[in-house]
């Protein structure tokens, strides 16, 4: 297991000092020396992970962590500066990620990953107040009030409005019918249904809404309302675990519709279970990140630097791309010149149509109060390395400019 990475004490000393020291820039650098402040020793660089290895999203939280190690075992800041993560696990809590963050602000210079909604949600204030580029393993709206927190592909509600604009498309929906949604009570879940609630009043829909907790886990009397109230689909904005508890329950009451999700709803390990053949025939997940059939190569590269990693899931492709986006702000500010907290932050700032090679949607900028893009990748689960295919490659569908602009 990863563990946290010290801060030197010259780099803690200059911090409270107030001042900033000085590099030798890397070759991408250009000339001149490179200021620092807090978070570089020498030429490695401290990025900070609060990420989830034991909570609900235990299963996503490891691989995109993994795939931010991978990615940062090779690559190298300005051809110099060498990458360390201080990982943390914050269990999908956010009292828990508060205290974390607080515990190694102080030796980090940026957030390489902060996963979940609420824990973004409650960092807000301390990661502005830091003036800390962070890159969340979230889509919540409100994400993108947090100056230098880079939401990395559609918020969640043009995320899901992505999703209606595919089923409708292929027929799985018509204007008229009634959808039920259920979804985490919070910024995740919340978010989401503002996506139903959107294409709703375009497309006439009656919405029946079931909102529950994170720690809820049997979905049977949701399935069974929503039965009851006749719904035409089901929309997810939950984990894997009530993905499957809603797929056994819809199963066992024939209720025959399609199943549409936000991207974390979904993990290559709910192939294994009884749920399998009708979630591959059901389940379409609406994402920010393509799959592995698109990407061989990383699957190839993963499975032998993490051999004992059993199905990994497109979180890998998310840990990957992200880190490859920080490598992205700090070349440029290193070769600025400036590797400070503010240096950083400035870079960031002016980063313009962010392109990864296809492993997460095109990015048009970071720019407060907007959805950084409004593309999506569909995919169903399949058997495949990673356990889903794309069945529609990342496009902008109908509703997403007009709620963006709402």
């Amino acid at each position: 297991m990863l563990t946290r990475v010290a801060a030197a004490t010259v780099a803690l000393a200059l911090l409270a000092a107030g001042c900033s020291s000085k590099a030798e820039s890397g070759s991408d650098g250009g000339s001149g020396d490179v200021a620092t402040d807090v978070g570089v020793e020498g030429t490695t660089i401290t990025l900070g992970v609060l990420t989830d290895l034991t909570g609900v999203f235990a299963a996503l939280g490891k691989d995109i962590t993994n795939g931010n190690t991978l990615y940062w075992k090779s690559a190298k800041v300005c051809d110099k500066y060498s990458v360390k993560l201080d990982v943390q696990d914050t269990g999908y809590v956010p009292q828990q990620g508060v205290q974390l963050y607080s515990s190694i602000k102080s030796d980090v210079l940026a957030m390489q990953q902060t996963i979940g909604s609420p824990i973004n949600a409650a960092l807000a204030q301390d990661y502005e107040a830091d003036k800390i580029v962070n890159f969340p393993s979230a889509w919540g709206e409100k994400l993108t009030d947090i100056p230098g927190t880079g939401v990395l592909g559609p918020t969640y509600d043009v995320e899901m409005s992505n999703a209606y604009d595919y089923a409708f498309e292929k027929g799985l929906l018509k204007d008229g019918d009634t959808v039920g949604h259920i979804y985490f009570e919070g910024e995740y879940g919340e978010t989401g249904l503002e996506g139903t609630t959107y294409v709703a009043k375009q497309k006439k829909l009656t919405v029946v809404e079931a909102q529950i907790k994170a720690t809820d886990q049997d979905m049977s009397a949701q399935v069974t309302q929503l039965k009851a109230r006749g719904v035409d689909a089901i929309v997810l904005t939950v984990a894997p675990a009530q993905t499957t508890s809603v797929a056994a329950a819809a199963q066992a009451q024939g209720l025959d519709v399609p199943i549409l999700g936000s991207n974390p709803v979904f993990a290559p390990g709910l192939l294994q279970g009884p749920t399998a053949a009708w979630l591959k025939s059901h389940l379409y997940v609406s994402a920010p990140v393509s799959t592995f059939e698109k990407h061989e190569d990383l699957y190839d590269k993963y499975t032998a630097a993490f051999p004992d990693a059993k199905n990994p899931s497109g979180g890998v492709i998310l840990g990957y791309g992200m880190s490859e986006i920080m490598k992205q702000v700090l070349d440029t500010a290193c070769a600025d010149g400036d590797l400070t907290r503010a240096g950083v932050l400035k870079a960031f700032q002016g980063l313009k149509n962010i392109d990864t090679g296809g492993l997460i949607v095109p990015i048009e900028s970071f720019t407060l109060h907007r959805s950084p893009s409004l593309q999506s990748y569909i995919y169903q689960p399949a058997d495949v390395p990673g356990g889903a295919k794309v069945v529609q490659d990342a496009f902008e569908g109908q509703f997403a400019p007009g709620l963006a602009e709402s």
